[in-house]
């Protein structure tokens, strides 16, 4: 199943050349704008294993667990775990548009947990663990549209997709202790049973993607 999908990801990829007239968003573009970083925001499940994910790859200059599309201000981890602030546990990913593209970033972002699982991945259930993906522009939410479109036209998943796309929302940064959380409890048994399973496919499938 996991080969399938790979397939019909990396077939969506470059499907997108079919609608490049629809997408504006080019290297050019930032160049002209002076701009070197860009920022991406993507929920998929506990923030631990999305941060240990885009940590592994080139042109990501930082990820940043955090919350975000609540309505509680400035809300704790109990808070967000308590199911009532509205939050999602998701990461920032600061990188750079001229090594990693926006869609090479969701590619990686679908192909490292379950997009049609609503309000869970795995054991981690509760609105905080849903799919969502926040976009910064108008160009990355069209990017998005159409990778949930091709991912829906070849039928990837057996069942829909239920990923979020919403605007970004205001985010907040989770507690210290939250940040490079793998890196700092690698043998931890979460980090063991969840997580490398998560990074041994990263290392296999993308590895041309990796630092």
């Amino acid at each position: 199943m996991l080969k399938k999908v790979l397939v019909a990801l990396f077939a969506c990829v470059f499907s997108f050349h079919a609608f490049s007239k629809a997408e504006s968003f080019t290297k050019s573009s930032f160049m002209e704008t002076n701009v070197k970083y860009d920022t991406a925001t993507f929920g998929g499940g506990c923030f631990w294993c999305i941060e240990a994910i885009f940590e592994q790859l080139k042109g990501v200059k930082e990820a940043v667990s955090g919350y975000a599309g609540g309505t509680t201000k400035e809300p704790t981890y109990d808070q967000v775990c308590g199911g009532n602030t509205g939050h999602a546990e998701v990461v920032r990913v600061v990188f750079d548009p001229e090594i990693i593209s926006y869609k090479e970033l969701l590619l990686i972002f679908f192909s490292s947990h379950d997009p049609t699982t609503l309000n869970r991945q795995g054991a981690d259930a509760g609105t905080q663990y849903r799919s969502v993906i926040f976009y910064h522009n108008l160009q990355q939410k069209s990017t998005a549209e159409i990778m949930i479109k091709l991912l829906t036209e070849k039928k990837v998943y057996e069942n829909s997709i239920v990923t979020q796309l919403l605007p970004e929302t205001v985010f907040y940064p989770a507690e210290k202790y939250h940040q490079e959380y793998y890196e700092n409890n690698a043998t931890q048994s979460y980090c063991r049973v969840v997580i490398n399973p998560k990074l041994d496919k990263l290392r296999k499938n993308f590895e041309k993607y990796l630092k």
